[in-house]
């Protein structure tokens, strides 16, 4: 069984990450609308059937040019945010 999960992005180009979270904490899928697409969809690649845990460690923190955030940042606030709702 999976999960899903929406978030609405906060100071990036892109706007809504929608997972699919597998019942073991693995991330199935992510779809982001908005943002750089070739580069959004290599993240999407990237992370699928990696776990949340190490998605989060992997993304936490890192910004985009001055702004004080990115889209693997938001990522990262995203899977925590699902991670405490759980």
């Amino acid at each position: 069984m999976c999960n899903s999960f929406v978030y609405k992005t906060n100071g990036t180009c892109s706007k809504l990450l929608e997972f699919v979270i597998n019942d073991d904490n693995t991330i199935e899928s992510l779809k982001v609308t908005g943002g750089c697409n070739g580069n959004l969809k290599g993240i999407s690649s990237i992370i699928k059937g990696k776990s949340i845990d190490e998605v989060i460690s992997a993304f936490k923190g890192i910004t985009c040019g001055p702004r004080p955030t990115s889209c693997p940042d938001q990522i990262a606030r995203a899977l925590t945010e699902y991670k405490e709702s759980k």
